[in-house]
């Protein structure tokens, strides 16, 4: 090999390196700006709900919010709530499980509704 072809090869590889580079770049750069976007739309409990979605189902989820930001900068969707947000993820087929628990406030105490059984049956 003469020295042009040692060139050629070296400059084929930097020209690889830097779009490697780029390609990092926008992705970090998408990242953040994703959930700038999310962040914006979502209304009440829409960020637990996607968090206990990605826990669960993070390939699914990832998808999800690549769809949700594309129809946000479409401006077809302006807010999004937690409800909303988890029966769309229910309808695409993943069932996600949140904690919940039902609260009772009585007496100026809040107890679990457990609670509440186990005083009542004593």
């Amino acid at each position: 090999m003469d020295d042009r072809e040692l060139e050629a090869i070296r400059q084929r590889k930097i020209a690889q390196l830097q779009k490697k580079r780029n390609i990092e770049k926008q992705k970090k750069n998408f990242k953040i700006n994703t959930n700038e976007i999310l962040n914006n739309s979502f209304v009440g409990r829409a960020w637990e709900v996607m968090k206990t979605s990605s826990e669960q189902f993070p390939q699914e989820t990832l998808q999800l919010k690549k769809l949700i930001v594309k129809l946000i900068l479409e401006k077809k969707i302006e807010k999004i709530n937690g409800e909303q947000l988890f029966l769309l993820i229910r309808k695409l087929g993943l069932p996600i499980k949140l904690n919940t628990s039902i609260k009772y406030l009585g007496k100026g105490k809040t107890k679990s509704l457990s609670e509440k059984f186990k005083e009542s049956m004593k």
